[in-house]
């Protein structure tokens, strides 16, 4: 049985986007999968889906609720989690076949390599797999010296990057970006809709659009003059996917 798990807390992403989550993860796996949610409310959520409560972690309450509190899934145990286990976010597209994420570099930990950080041995964690069990450092070091690791590294991901044993990227056609892989650079974002290239898996919407957003070319803006630069065309094919 392969494990996909995610992690749904607060209001920015209700129970639709783990649905939708498992729905893609249902047609897009050949073996048996499930799909484990960790949430502060499972009310909503698919009755196939296993969601157990959001994993213990001391943690500051300005950032308890931000990606921060991924560093709670390097604990163990965890639930009834073992080996190898695939994180996906809430705000991700899957649009290619997941078993072989299961089967690369086995137990060793997989990630994205971040797309603004090309060459940095930045892993992003949109799109991760670990061990159960292996690394807990991670989890306990934080959870001893929280304060000191975020202001030394800033981002989580970045900090487990560093202090992991051992890092793979997953290779770079299978884990892409909406905004900083597919999305034409500035003017051409104007005239072209996003792509989609032939051997993506996943499609990260990291930050803003959101996958509901981007299909019909809305782009949430606080400050309307980056609608200068900011904005995507509708892209159809997010639809054909994001169901």
């Amino acid at each position: 049985m392969q494990t996909v798990v995610c992690m749904k807390w607060g209001t920015r992403y209700p129970a639709l986007y783990v649905n939708r989550l498992w729905s893609m993860i249902k047609r897009h796996t050949k073996r048996p999968t499930r799909l484990v949610c960790f949430t502060d409310d499972a009310e909503g959520i698919d009755a196939d889906v296993t969601t157990f409560p959001l994993p213990d972690i001391r943690i500051a309450d300005d950032i308890a609720y931000t990606p921060w509190r991924k560093l709670s899934l390097w604990q163990a145990p965890l639930a009834d989690l073992a080996g190898d286990v695939l994180f996906l976010d809430l705000d991700i597209v899957i649009t290619g076949g997941l078993d072989a994420m299961f089967d690369y570099e086995p137990g060793t930990f997989c990630a994205c390599e971040n797309w603004t950080q090309m060459g940095q041995g930045i892993g992003n964690t949109s799109v991760f797999r670990w061990h159960v069990g292996r690394n807990t450092h991670i989890f306990n070091d934080f959870e001893e010296s929280g304060a000191s690791i975020r202001k030394k590294y800033g981002i989580e991901q970045v900090y487990i990057s560093d202090v992991v044993d051992r890092m793979v990227f997953w290779p770079r056609a299978w884990c892409v970006s909406f905004k900083h892989t597919l999305l034409p650079t500035w003017p051409l974002n104007f005239l072209r809709t996003p792509p989609l290239p032939e051997g993506t898996k996943i499609v990260a919407f990291t930050g803003k659009p959101d996958p509901d957003e981007a299909a019909i070319g809305k782009w949430p803006l606080s400050e309307p003059w980056k609608r200068i630069y900011k904005y995507a065309r509708p892209t159809p094919w997010i639809d054909e996917h994001w169901r």
